[in-house]
């Protein structure tokens, strides 16, 4: 079990969004987490379509069931919000890269 778990990390995580007119477009998680002292679980995700130049990153609030089956991306409104998801995500790019100096 423990194979099929690291196997897992390896393969990046797609989803669909759809955008405005409705055509599916292919993300690729870089990212989850949760915010401190809160229930919500934020995901960060890149275009898999994106030039290699592009750095878009895109920050959904997520909610899924039990089974981690039904995903429900909500975009985030609201600016405090969005502020505190940010600063989780540098303060994680920021341990990850010392990380990787290591």
């Amino acid at each position: 079990m423990a194979g099929k778990e690291q196997e897992q990390h390896e393969e990046p995580e797609i989803i669909y969004i759809p955008d405005e007119e409705g055509n599916e477009e292919e993300f690729e998680v870089i990212m989850k987490f949760e915010v401190d002292g809160s229930d919500k679980k934020y995901m960060m995700v890149v275009p898999v379509e994106a030039d290699e130049e592009s750095d878009e990153v895109y920050a959904f609030r997520y909610e899924e069931d039990e089974n981690g089956d039904d995903l429900k991306l909500y975009t985030i409104e609201d600016e405090e919000e969005w502020n505190i998801v940010e600063e989780t995500f540098n303060t994680l790019m920021a341990e990850y890269d010392e990380e990787e100096d290591q």
